[in-house]
């Protein structure tokens, strides 16, 4: 029996994967997407994706391109101000506060955020709408094989198939990315993070804010009401034992303890999820492309949870490898492209890898002296208007 063919084969269903085969799929390409675990999407069901994605403005555009942001829209936060609070002195509470707006770059906001449980049910819905896309979940990539024209690929149900290009969009442990050879480099912190969500009496009013002490940060991101109430996702990153202890509390006694690390800004927090634990690394590919093969998202890089960066540099990948194939669809997959999309992407990569580890490591600063030099940064940065609204344009993208 002849096994079918695709232009691309997509291995990962999750949010980067699920995304690359709607950008591809809308652009005409027919598209295969494969993930081992069918995707989660109901946000109170086991393994649920209690995260939540900020799109910034560039990675809004390209789930526009891609005929999805109608679907998502409806459900979305937006970011309308990134609030950086320091709260790194002997008691926890805050003694700087500095707020970057959008308006001061843009008449639009930062970005919108949505839980990441409800993208892959949207996500998963408009891929059904595609005659150009086949979504098999439950189904992985099990081997590769490459030559200059094609790439055979093999399924864990036996399929084998043949296509042009394979975007290996399959996370931080790619079996693609292992099957080509290519190396990582990575960083570990000792760090986790915390991802839950939670309601409060005082609005957000669109603020996104960052409270940082010890450990790393403490993240409150907009979500749209819950139950009548203004609610907020948040990501709490700390020390690995420390995390994993405020991860086993009872309810009270954790509300108790997410209160005094927010300083109450809200007013007091109530927890409205389960509470999922995520370890913290950086990780960068060598390089991000093999024979007929490009490696996106965290295939490709890792960070942490900062400035809303990841799954942003990861469709700024598809956003190239798009420019690329309908630049000249008849050379998709061709090294010539796939050259073209590794000189692109990955100086940009690196030097955000590289910027955000540096935030990484300030967030997690335990001395006092250094905990003031931190504060002392912030306001000097903030005080200087072309450097704050350069660093602003750096974050959605805009440059470099």
């Amino acid at each position: 029996m002849t096994a079918p063919d695709f232009d691309i084969v997509v291995s990962g269903g999750g949010v980067a994967g699920l995304t690359a085969a709607a950008v591809f799929g809308n652009a005409g390409f027919s598209v295969l997407c494969v993930d081992p675990a069918p995707p989660v999407t109901d946000r109170d069901a086991k393994g649920a994706d209690l995260r939540t994605t900020a799109f910034l403005q560039p990675a809004q555009a390209l789930l526009e391109r891609a005929g999805l942001w109608a679907r998502l829209a409806p459900h979305a936060a937006d970011l309308q101000i990134m609030r950086i609070v320091d709260a790194g002195g002997e008691l926890a509470e805050p003694r700087l506060t500095k707020e970057f707006d959008a308006s001061d770059i843009s008449d639009r906001p930062f970005g919108w955020n949505l839980p990441n449980w409800l993208l892959r049910r949207e996500m998963v819905a408009h891929l059904e709408s595609l005659d150009t896309v086949a979504f098999r979940p439950g189904t992985g990539f099990a081997s590769l094989f490459t030559r200059e024209a094609e790439a055979r690929v093999g399924l864990s149900d036996g399929t084998k198939l043949r296509c042009r290009l394979v975007v290996a969009a399959d996370g931080r442990n790619s079996p693609v990315r292992e099957a080509t050879g290519i190396g990582v480099k990575t960083m570990r912190y000792g760090q986790k993070a915390l991802a839950f969500a939670v309601t409060h009496p005082i609005p957000h009013e669109n603020v996104s804010t960052e409270i940082h002490r010890t450990g790393g940060p403490f993240t409150l991101v907009p979500l749209p009401d819950h139950e009548g109430r203004p609610s907020s996702a948040i990501v709490w990153m700390g020390d690995g034992p420390e995390v994993q202890r405020l991860a086993a509390l009872p309810v009270p006694e954790f509300e108790a303890a997410m209160n005094e690390r927010s300083c109450r800004l809200f007013g007091p927090l109530t927890l409205a999820s389960r509470r999922t634990v995520w370890p913290i690394i950086s990780q960068q590919a060598d390089q991000m492309y093999s024979e007929r093969v490009a490696l996106v998202a965290e295939a490709a890089h890792v960070v942490p949870p900062i400035g809303a960066q990841g799954l942003n540099m990861s469709l700024g990948d598809m956003r190239v490898l798009l420019d690329l194939a309908e630049a000249a669809p008849d050379r998709l997959g061709d090294l010539a492209m796939l050259e073209s999309y590794h000189r692109r992407r990955h100086w940009e990569v690196t030097a955000r890898v590289r910027g955000i580890d540096l935030l990484n490591r300030a967030s997690m600063m335990h001395a006092q002296p250094l905990r003031d030099a931190r504060a002392m940064t912030l306001n000097a940065i903030y005080s200087l208007a072309p450097v704050r609204k350069t660093l602003m344009q750096l974050g959605l993208g805009a440059r470099g």
